[in-house]
């Protein structure tokens, strides 16, 4: 186990998401100070999604091209440069085109540092270290808007933070080793429909979360704000999410290497359908509290047991790709999520964001009370 190594990589994707947690809610308030609506607002947000599916076919190819370890510096480096350029050219129309490019370089960067750590973590120690990996991740996000709070929305200084941020994680990597080979391969739409077919419950949980995280990022804090709280509040109420999201998934992933991964999964499909219908009845009490920290610990959980479940049954090239294809389903859910969230915010219902997690987890457990839902259709 090359313990070095796996801190490291934590070290670097840590970075990224510190940068993402400051500057997502930043250009989403940016945008309501401007005047733009919901839809105006979910649009944004779900420019990266397309960019992941770029970001996600062209990975494998560039990664055997260039090394892993190279092209991760190299796109850390590029988002660097996204970044700061957001705080430069503050219009709308290029924002659309740099949050495009950042969802294409910090997709390479992602897909390989999933791959790097599940690649190198040891079987009986899997579901700790990955979930580690996804608590920390989570913490990074927290911190995000929590500092956002501090420094304020009012200037582009969370922008700045970020940027150097990025330009520091490359340094990290530096002789590190272990990251999985790749082969000069793109990663298609078609072999994320086969993908999609030999492992359809954990497919929908990838999406679903992606989905959950675009929208608490963005969506959220404008949620927040209609229901009449201040900015600062509503970042609480992010931060608080990311908190449920964050702490929980240490003891997910001790139980998964415990108990069943199987049972844990479909606890967090049902404990979010639970949670997301609560949230619209306890919006205005004091137990929206914990309800937060509850609907980010379950949706989190799923996302973790996915690649926990990946993890097991991939290695080298195929871990590679089996992640770029959660890079692809992260695009979809990122894309969708905030579209349908905007869009029903703006013209349907007030609540359209709990109730869209509600539909999507509602659909994830009719998945898996099917018979042998996390078995390979091939088998």
């Amino acid at each position: 186990m090359r313990w070095g190594t796996y801190f490291a990589v934590l070290s670097a994707v840590l970075s990224v998401g510190l940068t993402l947690g400051v500057s997502m809610p930043l250009v989403s308030l940016r945008l309501e100070a401007w005047g733009y609506g919901s839809f105006a607002i979910g649009v944004m947000a779900a420019m990266p999604a397309i960019g992941v599916l770029v970001g996600a076919s062209l990975s494998s190819r560039l990664a055997a091209r260039l090394g892993t370890v190279n092209l991760m510096r190299l796109c850390l480096l590029a988002g660097a440069v996204s970044i700061g350029l957001l705080a430069l050219l503050p219009y709308y129309p290029v924002w659309l085109l740099l949050r495009l490019v950042i969802g294409v370089i910090l997709t390479i960067v992602f897909i390989l540092g999933e791959s790097w750590i599940n690649q190198i973590v040891v079987e009986a120690w899997r579901g700790r270290l990955v979930a580690l990996y996804g608590s920390s991740y989570a913490l990074s996000q927290l911190a995000g808007p929590l500092l956002l709070g501090v420094v304020g929305s009012a200037d582009d200084l969370g922008f700045w933070i970020g940027v150097g941020l990025m330009l520091l994680a490359p340094l990290a990597l530096i002789g590190r080793s272990g990251a999985p080979s790749s082969e000069a391969g793109a990663v298609s739409l078609r072999d994320l429909v086969g993908f999609c077919k030999s492992l359809p419950v954990i497919a929908w949980g990838i999406a679903l979360f992606a989905a959950f995280e675009a929208m608490i990022l963005t969506l959220l804090p404008v949620y927040c704000l209609q229901q009449g709280f201040s900015a600062e509040l509503a970042l609480f109420m992010v931060s608080t999410v990311v908190v449920g999201d964050a702490v929980l998934q240490l003891p997910i992933g001790a139980l998964a290497d415990r108990m069943s991964r199987r049972t844990l999964f479909s606890g967090c499909a049902v404990t979010l359908l639970g949670s997301s219908l609560l949230i619209p009845l306890l919006m205005q009490t004091p137990l929206i509290w914990p309800l937060w920290v509850l609907f980010g610990a379950s949706a989190g959980g799923l996302f973790t047991l996915s690649l926990i479940l990946i993890g097991e049954r991939f290695r080298d090239d195929a871990l590679v790709r089996a992640n770029a294809h959660v890079a692809q389903l992260w695009g979809i859910g990122c894309l969708i999520g905030p579209l349908l969230a905007g869009a029903g915010g703006q013209w349907v219902s007030g609540h359209a964001l709990p109730l869209l997690m509600a539909a999507g987890a509602f659909g994830l457990v009719v998945l898996v009370r099917r018979p042998n839902a996390f078995e390979p259709a091939a088998a």
